[in-house]
């Protein structure tokens, strides 16, 4: 089968299209032939083997497993012996291992089904952004009816989510994002939009019940002068680095949090099959669009992944298999 495949940490050019064996199915596994994925900050993170934390785990010269990309949508092929919420044939989505390819093994518990109603390049890009972003506003942020929200980063494909999510919730949301975008984050619900290269969301009087940040291009300073003193700021996004940069803000966050009245939290994105599911009720009760930038062929997930990398997508970027 064709896969996208690294040997090397690098640029998005090291990535290779390559022929490579079917995947091997455990017990509790399905295999997947894959439809659709989408492309994560995660994925450029592990290209690059930067923070370098993220090598104690993923090999620390060279990468462990060739394999990339964990957002998938696709249909059941074969089924492991101890797999038993699927068979062969049903359109599932959510995660899986090496979903860059034709064909990707899944752990059934991080997969549901796909509605009929729902395209598979929009399933794809539910479980890593809205996953994260639905446990920022419902969980972290504990988002109720009547409350003032603020995202940061709102154009992108957490903060899309999470200007959608926040507004189900009966929340007034702002949307921070560049002027190219103003048109759009107003477009998913956003009831006041702040173009950030005209104004400071930190330097204005206007305080927020909840701020969910999702770049983390800010200090933890700026981001606790938008939330009411009693509020809530939760982190849900990090940055670029080689070291400690993109896991400072979620640091200091945690080492502040004690000390101060308002609530500092951060994101640990756990997919579960509860979660994967209410995203999909919100997709196909309209409550939520998922936005879809730009989508690749298999082939062209290089050009892909450094297109996200570059940090100016609109939601979403598929990649079609």
């Amino acid at each position: 089968m064709k896969a996208i495949t690294r040997t090397v940490y690098g640029s998005a050019e090291s990535l290779s299209f390559s022929e490579v064996p079917m995947p091997e199915v455990g017990e509790t596994d399905v295999l997947l032939q894959v439809h659709a994925s989408s492309v994560n900050p995660y994925d450029w993170h592990f290209v690059r083997g930067e923070p370098y934390l993220v090598r104690m785990g993923a090999g620390y010269r060279r990468p462990k497993d060739p394999g990339l990309g964990i957002d998938v949508a696709g249909t059941v092929t074969a089924v492991g012996e101890k797999a038993t919420r699927f068979k062969v044939g049903d359109v599932v989505f959510g995660l899986a291992r090496g979903a860059f390819a034709e064909y990707a093994a899944a752990d059934e518990a991080r997969l549901v089904s796909k509605p009929d109603a729902l395209t598979f390049e929009s399933a794809a890009s539910l479980a890593c952004a809205g996953n994260t972003a639905l446990m920022a506003v419902r969980d972290k942020g504990e988002v109720k009816s009547g409350m003032s929200v603020l995202v940061n980063g709102a154009s992108g494909g957490v903060g899309s989510y999470a200007v959608q999510i926040a507004k189900s919730l009966g929340a007034e949301v702002t949307g921070v994002c560049s002027t190219r975008n103003v048109d759009l984050v107003r477009s998913i619900g956003a009831a006041e939009v702040i173009d950030y290269s005209r104004s400071d969301f930190a330097r204005q009087p206007r305080r927020y019940d909840v701020v969910v940040d999702t770049i983390g291009n800010r200090t933890l300073r700026d981001l606790r002068r938008a939330v009411k003193p009693r509020g809530t700021l939760v982190v849900a996004g990090g940055g670029g680095g080689k070291w400690f940069r993109p896991m400072a803000l979620a640091l200091k966050t945690v080492v502040v949090a004690p000390f101060v009245r308002q609530q500092l939290r951060g994101v640990m994105s756990a997919v579960t099959k509860e979660n994967l599911e209410t995203l999909s009720a919100l997709v196909m009760s309209g409550d939520v669009v998922p936005l879809i930038d730009r989508t690749y062929s298999l082939s062209e997930t290089p050009v892909a992944v450094a297109y996200v990398e570059d940090g100016h997508a609109r939601g979403k970027v598929i990649i079609t298999v």
